[in-house]
């Protein structure tokens, strides 16, 4: 099985579709695999190393769990970290959804509260809820993702199906990928960078939850499971958000209300991908150019085709979205188009930054 082909969003009654940047799309809906709570995989009852593990794991679910919350809205329910004692509360954007008011349900129980909207970054599948009653809130503490290495145990605390403060354990797979998500309608989706991939079981429900490691420190935000175009789920493959990127994003939305540095760059177009007669994707086609923007200074227009840039293949507006999403603001990229009339054609286009609303 062709792992990169394929993940999926979670968030129960959400799921969604995301691609790595060299795999193909599938629709997962349904095909997310059941709740998992578990311990770890330790060493014969009674040996020094299971008990320092298991008193370890104990320790770190004693200290973050209380942070973790059930986020309920009229379309489904995910999780959620509180982010300080004010009743900030920091998740996925796409839990929330296009809801506005929310019932939020405290790791301890009791009666769910209300909470609102401060703001979404739908870009980095981000947002930033408040709940009106903050008294008894515990804030978790954030580490740096950018520190991690591969092999380092983690846990991802959440609420998947609704088992509310669920535990599952694995380890980092791996950094620095990039991934995606598929939208409404096979519109593009938010794009993660530098994502996470983790073994600990990601499910429907633990999108905006924790990804902790063992020193108790939220190191990223379980955002997508993986799914093979053909066989379906892929237990043990799914991915974060950076703990690094979080708390930028956090900061800012509330500080100033919204994200005012995206530090993403941005071609200024929207896209669709463009299809042969057979159906088989093969660039990015443009639908609008941005006023003003470097794909307008550099000639590109509606209808044209993006089939690379800077000699990287876009075969569909996922590829175009995770290509960019390497780039910075302010670099010049040579992207090469295929006319309507036939032609084919290589332009310079000065990349400008992603807005937050992007």
């Amino acid at each position: 099985m062709d792992f990169s082909r394929g993940a999926t969003r979670v968030a129960a009654a959400l799921a969604m579709v995301a691609i790595s940047s060299c795999g193909g799309v599938t629709d997962s809906l349904g095909t997310a695999p059941a709740a998992r709570s578990t311990t770890a995989s330790v060493p014969p009852s009674g040996a020094p190393e299971a008990v320092a593990l298991e008193s370890a794991l104990e320790q770190v679910i004693k200290k973050v769990l209380p942070s973790i919350v059930q986020i309920t809205t009229a379309q489904g329910l995910g999780s959620g970290i509180v982010y300080d004692t004010k009743g900030h509360i920091v998740t996925n954007a796409h839990v929330v959804g296009t809801a506005r008011e929310f019932q939020v349900t405290l790791a301890g129980g009791g009666q769910p509260r209300k909470a609102t909207l401060v703001n979404t970054f739908r870009a980095g599948d981000l947002a930033m809820i408040r709940v009106e009653d903050a008294r008894g809130l515990t804030p978790a503490a954030f580490g740096r993702s950018s520190q991690l290495q591969v092999g380092q145990i983690v846990l991802a605390m959440g609420n998947p199906l609704g088992f509310s403060g669920s535990v599952t354990q694995g380890i980092v797979s791996a950094l620095g990928r990039t991934v995606s998500g598929q939208g409404p309608h096979g519109t593009p989706g938010a794009t993660i960078t530098n994502a996470i991939q983790t073994s600990a079981p990601i499910n429907p429900g633990n999108s905006g939850g924790a990804l902790v490691d063992l020193s108790g420190q939220v190191i990223g935000i379980p955002t997508l499971s993986a799914v093979d175009p053909e066989q379906g789920a892929a237990p043990g493959i799914g991915f974060a958000i950076p703990s690094d990127t979080a708390t930028d994003v956090a900061g800012q939305i509330i500080r100033y209300g919204r994200v005012v540095n995206s530090r993403r760059a941005a071609l200024g177009v929207r896209v669709g991908t463009a299809v042969d007669t057979e159906g088989n994707p093969i660039g990015a086609v443009v639908g609008a150019v941005t006023p003003g923007s470097g794909a307008t200074k550099a000639g590109i227009k509606p209808g044209d085709v993006i089939v690379s840039i800077g000699g990287i293949p876009t075969p569909t507006s996922n590829a175009l979205s995770q290509v960019l999403a390497t780039q910075k603001p302010g670099n010049r990229v040579k992207v090469q188009l295929f006319h309507p009339s036939g032609q084919t054609t290589t332009v310079t286009v000065a990349l400008s930054e992603l807005p937050s609303s992007g």
